[in-house]
Formats: structure tokens, C-alpha cells, sequence
């Protein structure tokens, strides 16, 4: 895992957008992975800013986001569907047909939990994830005791991430009990990974996810078994890190 500290949050939002731009120009039908959440609003602003001005283009590219809530539709204000929509398919040229998040609201979630798997197989597989971390350790909502093989299903949100979550709703009742996420498994096939985390509320996660053991405990610490992961912290976020990293990447970004 390559780990980069920089000093300012909003440099780690622009060193996400440069991988992924250059992904996207070297592969126009790049499959890329999108989070929600506070921690990618940064990113996709600077993607946002490279389309209109510097013309990135991303009218072949696929995405598959990581998760929905169970029972929340697309128009929902806090339906993932809709963060995506406002925060960044909106205004950049991707088409609609290409843009996948899982079905919150499928009869039958097992079966759409399978369609999903299938579609991002069909699509030829991740080309580049990127994830955010929660306070947990949770990496999608695959919370602790996730297990490392685990696909895309219906997730039991704890009480923890429920009270995260709630600053977006009017009350903790309103809050999703359920989400389909994809697993650590599905993860864990993508070619390369990002992983994006800010403010010293996640540095024990940062910390246990980036030098402590592989364990279940903390699902994010299985990206220390990926091949290809860079992480990209604030100052904040590396506050509990032992090791000394370095501020900008030290190999090509590809």
C-alpha cells in the first residue's frame, strides 16, 4: 500500500482526480468505483472542473457505486442515487445508461444483489476503486466482522454508522436500518484502489486499517492484501500513523 500524508485536505481531493483523469484519458471505457459521503465531494468537484475546463471527457466511461440504502428511491434527498446525481453525473457528460448504483428498492434484494455482481462483471471488472473509511473501519457498509470474501448483499448497518449517518436526516428514525453494499470481496477484485480519508475522527481507522493486523475487526484493513492501493490522508486523518510517508506519490499516478 502507498501511503501519501499531505498537508491540506483539499490537495488529497486533487491527487484522487489526477488518478482518476488519467485513468479515464489513458482508457475512454474506464469502470470506475465511486463512494458517497462528505470524504469524495472534493474529488468530484475537481473532476467536475476538469471536464468544463479542461475538457476531460467521460462519455464512455461506466461507473458502479458501492452502495444504496434499503427503502430510500432515487428521488429520495438522501438516496446515494441522488448524492451522485447532484454532486457529479449532473454536470459532467457521462450517459445515465451508464451510471449503476444497486437497487434500494428491489422486491427481491437477493436477486438484485446478484444482477449486480453480474453487471459489473459483464463491464469487464473495475478498473479503479475509490472508498472512503468509516470511523469503524467500514470500507462500503461492510461493517466489522464483514467477511473478506463477501459480495455484494444487504448489510445491517450498525448503531455506530447509523449515528454518523444521521447529520444528513431530520432524526435518527429516519436513518436506514439496511443498505446493499457491495463486499470486501468484490472490492478487493478492482485493478487499483483509492482510499480517501480526512479529519482525526478517522485516524484510529486510518491507523489500524493502514499498519495494524488484517482482521475483521477492521473490514478497510484488507486492502493491505491489494496489490495496487494508494492511500491519500490529511495531516488529520495520519495523526495516529507510526511510519514516516510522504506528501506527494512517489511513483507514477496511473
Amino acid at each position: 500500500m502507498e501511503v501519501i500524508v499531505s498537508q491540506a485536505k483539499a490537495r488529497i481531493s486533487v491527487l484522487a482526480a489526477q488518478m482518476i483523469a488519467t485513468l479515464v484519458k489513458r482508457k475512454p471505457r474506464a469502470v470506475i468505483g465511486l463512494a458517497t459521503g462528505s470524504t469524495p465531494l472534493g474529488t468530484y468537484r475537481e473532476l467536475i472542473r476538469m471536464h468544463k475546463e479542461e475538457g476531460l471527457d467521460f462519455s464512455r466511461v461506466v461507473t458502479f457505486n458501492l452502495d444504496e440504502y434499503v427503502g430510500l428511491p432515487p428521488t429520495h434527498g438522501q438516496s446515494y442515487r441522488h448524492f451522485m446525481d447532484t454532486n457529479l453525473f449532473s454536470q459532467i457528460n457521462i450517459r445515465t445508461e451508464n451510471t449503476h448504483l444497486p437497487d434500494g428498492m428491489a422486491p427481491d434484494a437477493a436477486q438484485a444483489c446478484r444482477a449486480y455482481e453480474d453487471r459489473i462483471r459483464d463491464c469487464g471488472g473495475i478498473d479503479l476503486q475509490l472508498l472512503g473509511i468509516g470511523a469503524n473501519g467500514h470500507i462500503a457498509f461492510n461493517e466489522p466482522g464483514s467477511p473478506p470474501g463477501s459480495r455484494t448483499r444487504v448489510e445491517t448497518l450498525t448503531e455506530k454508522t447509523r449515528s454518523d449517518n444521521s447529520r444528513f436526516f431530520r432524526s435518527m428514525h429516519e436513518v436506514p436500518r439496511y443498505a446493499i453494499t457491495m463486499g470486501i470481496g468484490t472490492i478487493m477484485e478492482a485493478h487499483s484502489i483509492i482510499l480517501l480519508a480526512s479529519g482525526r475522527q478517522k485516524a484510529e481507522a486510518v491507523a489500524a486499517a493502514v499498519e495494524g493486523p488484517v482482521t475483521a475487526g477492521c473490514p478497510a484493513s484488507a486492502l493491505q492484501l491489494h496489490a495496487s492501493v494508494t492511500a491519500i490522508l490529511d495531516r488529520a486523518a495520519a495523526g495516529k500513523l507510526k511510519g514516516a510517508y510522504p506528501s506527494e506519490p512517489q511513483k507514477p499516478i496511473v
